[in-house]
C-alpha cells in the first residue's frame, strides 16, 4: 500500500483551500441575497453569479488541496478532459441548487431539494476529480467514509442556501461563509480519508499533466475570478441603494420629508 500524504507542502494548501473556499461562499451568499431581492433578468444574473462562485470556489479548494498530496512510490497526473469536466459539473450542479431557492414558491421544499441537488453535485464534483488522477496503482475507497462525504457535502449545501434565504448582512454572511468554508473543506478530506492506494511500481510514463502544469495555474485564474468578482459585487449598489435616489428624483421639490 502507498503512503498517502494530505499536506505534503504542510499546512499552506489546507489553509489557501480553506480560504477559497470561505471567498466563493461568501460571494455566493451575497450574489443569492441580491438575488432574492430582485426581480427578471437582474435576479437571473445575480444567481448565475452566486452558482458560479460557489461552484469556482468549491473546485477551487478541492484541486488546492490536491497540489499538496502525495502517495509514495508513484508520480501522479490528472486528465485534463475529465478535470475540466468535474468543474463544469460544480457549476452546474449548484446553479440548479440556486435557482432552486431563487425561484421557489415553497421555500422549504425548494430548500431541500436545492440541498440535495447542491450536495450531490458537490460530492460528483470531488470524486470526478479523482478519477481524473492518474498513478501507477489501484484506487480504493472505503464506502462507509464515502457515504459520510456525501452526507457531509449534503448538509453544507443545505446549510448554505438556508443562510442565503435567511441572513443579509454583512457579518452574518461572514460567518456563514466560513462555516460553508470549513464544511466543505471537512466534506473534502473525509473523501480523501476513505482513499486507499495500491501502489504498483512501474517505469512507464503516465498519461496528462502534473498538478503544477495544469491545476496551478487554472486554480491560480479561477482564484483571480472570485477575488476580481468579489470586487465587482462590493462595489455595485444594492437594490434598496438604488431605489433611494429614484424615491429622491420622484420627490416634489421644497417638500420635506414628515
Amino acid at each position: 500500500m502507498g503512503h498517502l500524504d494530505h499536506a505534503a507542502l504542510g499546512w499552506l494548501t489546507p489553509a489557501l483551500s480553506y480560504a477559497m473556499a470561505c471567498t466563493g461562499a461568501a460571494l455566493g451568499l451575497r450574489c443569492t441575497v441580491r438575488a432574492l431581492a430582485a426581480t427578471g433578468r437582474t435576479r437571473r444574473n445575480w444567481l448565475v453569479t452566486a452558482a458560479s462562485a460557489i461552484g469556482t470556489g468549491i473546485w477551487t479548494m478541492h484541486f488546492v488541496a490536491m497540489l499538496g498530496f502525495r502517495v509514495s512510490g508513484t508520480d501522479i497526473r490528472y486528465d485534463v478532459p475529465l478535470t475540466l469536466v468535474s468543474l463544469l459539473v460544480a457549476v452546474l450542479v449548484v446553479c440548479a441548487g440556486v435557482f432552486a431557492v431563487g425561484y421557489g414558491r415553497n421555500r422549504v421544499r425548494a430548500l431541500l431539494l436545492g440541498g440535495l441537488t447542491t450536495g450531490l453535485g458537490v460530492a460528483s464534483m470531488h470524486y470526478l476529480g479523482m478519477a481524473a488522477m492518474r498513478l501507477h496503482g489501484e484506487v480504493s475507497y472505503d464506502p462507509v467514509r464515502v457515504g459520510l462525504s456525501v452526507l457531509i457535502a449534503v448538509a453544507a449545501a443545505t446549510a448554505a442556501l438556508w443562510a442565503a434565504l435567511n441572513t443579509e448582512s454583512a457579518l452574518a454572511v461572514t460567518l456563514a461563509s466560513l462555516i460553508m468554508g470549513a464544511a466543505v473543506s471537512s466534506m473534502h478530506y473525509t473523501g480523501m480519508f476513505a482513499m486507499s492506494v495500491r501502489v504498483t511500481p512501474s517505469g512507464e510514463a503516465l498519461p496528462g499533466a502534473t498538478a503544477m502544469q495544469f491545476i496551478f495555474p487554472l486554480a491560480v485564474g479561477l482564484g483571480s475570478y472570485l477575488f476580481l468578482t468579489s470586487a465587482f459585487v462590493a462595489l455595485s449598489p444594492t437594490a434598496g441603494e438604488r431605489r433611494a435616489p429614484a424615491s429622491a428624483r420622484q420627490q416634489p421639490a421644497g417638500s420635506t420629508t414628515p
